[in-house]
Parts: structure tokens; C-alpha cells; sequence
């Protein structure tokens, strides 16, 4: 089975990491994929990209086209004929507009659209489409020693650390929040990280480093970066957005909050405590119960290709 991939290249490195990361545990489990990266921003710049990727499907032989995103998916549909799978990430069903345009090509040319959480589902209002999480490299992210992964990124071992593990540029990531928070503790000894624009490889030892993990975003799908965290056994304080309130469950050590800094304040000083008198929670064994690991997913996706193509 030979799968083309269609996804934005503008982040740093070109293909994000979670778009790769399905890709490469999709070729273990044998499938043929391979990738094309959207090149330009908006709108425009991403429908100057159909006349190379009708060019590029011109020269080789797919049996389907796998896109990520509405905006890529939008390009690849009017770029091909080929049976098409899309992949919703969370800013697709988020936005009034982009709802609505999203839905139209589901009903009439998409074949199959994956949403990542139930919440998405709701959203989009489309019963057919399809919830499949992303899954969690377990390879990649996984315990280290916490002394080892302070010292791989520099960490003060006298001091606490809540890592934020996104770009605080972007509004709907809520950076203003976090910071808002974390001076509400009003503790010296806690320090506040931004990890962002850093090689996936190192993002593992910053989550093994970090005593917390702390998302405010307005909005997501299903946030890859609480699940990695919790394959890490990272305690975690998050706003309830997407699939984070199923996903942690009722693990110790992880924490949904209100959009408040006070109450996010209050869970990171729980947090705080959590982890000084526990160390690391069982989010691992928790991703594993859930089936969240990206073998489990790359399965559940072949058989999504293997129905369409039947």
C-alpha cells in the first residue's frame, strides 16, 4: 500500500513532528508513505501549491492521499482524484468560518475525516467523520533519570521547574496565562521554561527534567504534548481543552483547571507538592490502558485505509 502524506512544510525542520512521527509508525507497520510538503502561508500562498502537487502525483502511483490539516486538505482535494483520508487537528473546527468550509468538503469529496477527540466531533457536528487520536512515540518519549535529563538541559537542581512546551507567540497556545500563574506563586525557587523551536530528540529529557508540565491553551485537539509528558510520567496542570480531561483521567499528579490563574496557581502549588513527595506519576501505564500508543494508532489507521481501498 503506498500512501502519500500532504501537510504544511513551513514549521521549523518542514514537516511538524506529529505529522511525521504518524508517518514514520505507519512505514514500521509496513505501509509505503511518503510526503509532500505545502510551501507558503494563508490562503493564497497554499493554493499557489495545487499546480506542484498535480505536477508531483503526475510522475508516481498512490493507491490514497493522506492529508493533515483542512487548509492542506483543501489544496490536495482540488489537486487529485485519489481517494482521500484528512486528518482535523483542532484550529480546523475551532473558527466559525473554517467549520463550516471544513464540513462542505467532508460531505462531498473527503472519503474519510479523522477528528481527535470527541469534543472535535461534537464540533464539527458530522457524524461520519471518524475519532482517532494521535499516538505517542513510547521510543522517543519515556522515563530518564531526572538528574541526567537536568543536566542534558541545563537545569538548576536546586530549583522547581514548570515547563511550557509550546510557541508563546502563538495567541491560541495562551502564554499570558501561564506567566500569570506562575508569578501568583510568588516562590523564587520556581522557575518557568519555554520549550519551544528545540529538536524533538532533546523535548523528552526536558519533560523528565521538569517537576510540571503546564498547558493554558484556548483550544486544542488532542494536545500530543500532555500525552508525551504523561508517556515521561510528568506530573501535568492543563486547562480542560480537547481530550485532556479523558486523557489524564484520574491519574495522581495530573490536574485539569478553570481559565483562571488562580486556580491553575493553585493546582501547580499542588503539583508542586505531588512531586516533591512522589517524584513522577503512572501516566505512562495510563497512555498504554488507553491504547495511545503510535502502534496501537498506525493500526487502527491501516485498517481506515484498508476499508477505504475495499
Amino acid at each position: 500500500m503506498k500512501v502519500l502524506f500532504v501537510s504544511s512544510g513551513n514549521s521549523r525542520g518542514g514537516i511538524t513532528p506529529i505529522v511525521k512521527s504518524q508517518g514514520e509508525s505507519l512505514r514500521k507497520s509496513g505501509v509505503g508513505v511518503e510526503y509532500f510538503t505545502i510551501k507558503g502561508k494563508g490562503l493564497k500562498g497554499y493554493l499557489k501549491n495545487i499546480p506542484r502537487l498535480k505536477g508531483y502525483l503526475r510522475t508516481k502511483n498512490y493507491d490514497l492521499i493522506h492529508s493533515h490539516y483542512s487548509l492542506s486538505s483543501i489544496v490536495a482535494s482540488l489537486s487529485s482524484r485519489l481517494p482521500m483520508v484528512v486528518s482535523l487537528m483542532g484550529s480546523d473546527t475551532h473558527s466559525f468560518l473554517w467549520k463550516n468550509i471544513t464540513k462542505i468538503f467532508c460531505i462531498f469529496r473527503w472519503k474519510v475525516t479523522i477528528v481527535k477527540s470527541v469534543k472535535m466531533k461534537k464540533s464539527i457536528s458530522l457524524n461520519k467523520s471518524i475519532i482517532i487520536p494521535n499516538g505517542v512515540n513510547f521510543e522517543l518519549f519515556k522515563p530518564i533519570d531526572k538528574d541526567i535529563a537536568k543536566i542534558k538541559v541545563g537545569f538548576d537542581k536546586k530549583n522547581r521547574h514548570i515547563i511550557f512546551v509550546a510557541n508563546p507567540n502563538r495567541p491560541e497556545k495562551n502564554y499570558q496565562l501561564a506567566k500569570k500563574a506562575v508569578e501568583l506563586i510568588t516562590s523564587d525557587s520556581v522557575e518557568l521554561t519555554i520549550v519551544s523551536k528545540v529538536n524533538q530528540n532533546i523535548v523528552p529529557y526536558y519533560m523528565n527534567a521538569a517537576d510540571i508540565l503546564l498547558l493554558t491553551s484556548f483550544w486544542e485537539g488532542s494536545p500530543n504534548v500532555v500525552k508525551e509528558a504523561m508517556a515521561c510520567n510528568c506530573p501535568i496542570v492543563s486547562t480542560d481543552v480537547g481530550d485532556v480531561r479523558w486523557v489524564v483521567g484520574s491519574t495522581p499528579g495530573c490536574y485539569v483547571t478553570a481559565f483562571d490563574p488562580h486556580d491553575i496557581a493553585l493546582k501547580l502549588k499542588i503539583a508542586l507538592k505531588f512531586s516533591e513527595k512522589k517524584g513522577r506519576t503512572k501516566g505512562r501505564d495510563r497512555i498504554l490502558e488507553l491504547g495511545l500508543d503510535s502502534e496501537n494508532i498506525s493500526n487502527k489507521i491501516i485498517r481506515v485505509y484498508e476499508n477505504l481501498l475495499k
